[in-house]
């Protein structure tokens, strides 16, 4: 937060100490805007894949504090622009997706915004359009003669996202080079519609948002602002949201809520205190007593964390499932009923199931060397018993009472692969 300035606005207060903000167009304006209780605010979201993943929390929680201190929260669909690609952080073109990819990737994602706010028709209910409703109308001669004789090439030239990927000599595609223009232009016409007056993002789309506001200025509208967070990373460099087991997933399909918990059980120290900062709505008091445990005692403040980012996503029984298989698979050793659970036929244990393409079947390795390089340092475990011979299999004997056998990797992955 800037030395001199002291938010007014719980929403701006609520971001600054939580640690959300990294660059703000005009702290003041901004704060003054939503101390009035008129803010309406957007983040567009690019329908690239099916779902999204962990590292799109971080905007999904500004939109909930906008609307939980009285704003009013814009989530925008990229239908439109997902068709351009946006060029941000990339060294090579995005794939271009085909428009029924492109629905398909929406429905998913439109499903995980109604656990973190209210969407209807009131003052601060939050809406979802998507901005193919105005891109895909645009006839290109009018575009370039009204709105893109206001973009300077030279500016565009400047910005990171362009700058970068001509210093690295890769290739950046003239339909990428447009992707500032349509989102600037989505700025305008959400202020147009909706009377949205502030674009939020992450760091690397400050350039993208500041060329909205250069462009509503140039186009008459009234002032609009900028704030981006900070790029989320793990104490220990890596990206938020990769595992050896790819991306952490929002959609209970693709990511159970069990995976989901365990995902934050797992933190590293450092980080549990800024992840309960952002990724929970705990008072903030409660999170500072949290932060001062150290030793086992952070396990605590560990198991909060889990257990508050998975009751967001996935509701309060999820999450107490979640933290009930934890508590019995780890704390009483059981092969827990409600533990991710693979199919494979009977027939295959009455053969005898090789351990090591059993593990590599549930997925918990990536081939049967891994499995192997697993067994001598002992990280692989059957029914709670560490492998030692990598030519073993698994007769019917091997299968628990529930009819299936339980498979780890370490102390914290674990599965049972069930005969059918």
């Amino acid at each position: 937060m800037p030395e001199t300035f002291r938010p007014k606005s719980d929403f701006l207060a609520a971001l600054y100490e939580r640690g959300f903000v990294h660059q703000c167009s005009d702290p003041a304006g901004l704060d003054a805007k939503a101390a009035d209780g008129s803010l309406v605010a957007y983040i567009g979201f690019d329908c690239t894949a099916p779902s999204l993943h962990v590292g799109s929390l971080v905007p999904i929680m500004m939109l909930h504090w906008l609307q939980k201190t009285g704003g009013k929260p814009i989530a925008l669909m990229g239908g439109g622009t997902t068709m351009v690609g946006d060029p941000s952080g990339k060294d090579e073109t995005r794939k271009l997706l085909t428009v029924a990819q492109i629905d398909a990737n929406k429905a998913g994602i439109r499903k995980v915004f109604s656990r973190f706010m209210t969407f209807g028709e009131g003052k601060t209910d939050a809406i979802m359009p998507d901005n193919a409703e105005w891109l895909v109308k645009l006839n290109y001669l009018e575009f370039l003669r009204d709105v893109g004789r206001h973009f300077s090439v030279n500016r565009m030239l400047a910005m990171d996202s362009v700058k970068l990927r001509l210093d690295r000599d890769q290739e950046l595609s003239f339909i990428e080079f447009n992707y500032m223009c349509l989102q600037a232009y989505d700025f305008v016409e959400l202020h147009r519609r909706y009377g949205c007056v502030l674009q939020m993002g992450g760091s690397d789309q400050w350039g993208n948002i500041v060329t909205g506001l250069d462009l509503g200025r140039r186009l008459g509208t009234a002032q609009l602002y900028a704030l981006t967070s900070p790029l989320i990373t793990l104490a220990s460099g890596a990206k938020m949201g990769k595992t050896a087991a790819g991306a952490v997933w929002l959609d209970a399909d693709l990511l159970s809520p069990y995976d989901y918990w365990q995902f934050w059980r797992n933190t590293e120290d450092a980080d549990v205190g800024r992840f309960l900062r952002l990724f929970t709505t705990l008072p903030i008091a409660e999170i500072v007593r949290l932060e001062r445990l150290s030793g086992v005692e952070i396990n605590e403040a560990k198991k909060m964390l889990a257990n508050e980012a998975t009751r967001l996503l996935h509701g309060e029984a999820a999450a107490a499932e979640a933290a009930e298989t934890a508590r019995r698979t780890f704390e009483e050793g059981e092969a827990a009923e409600t533990l991710p659970t693979f199919e494979t036929p009977a027939a295959d244990f009455d053969a005898g199931l090789g351990v090591l393409n059993a593990f590599v079947r549930v997925g918990l390795v990536a081939s049967t060397g891994e499995a192997r390089r697993q067994i001598r340092g002992g990280g692989l475990k059957v029914n709670d018993e560490i492998v030692t011979d990598e030519r073993a299999t698994l007769g019917r004997d091997a299968l628990l009472a529930n009819g299936a056998v339980k498979l780890s990797l370490g102390r914290k992955k674990h599965v049972l692969l069930r005969a059918v």
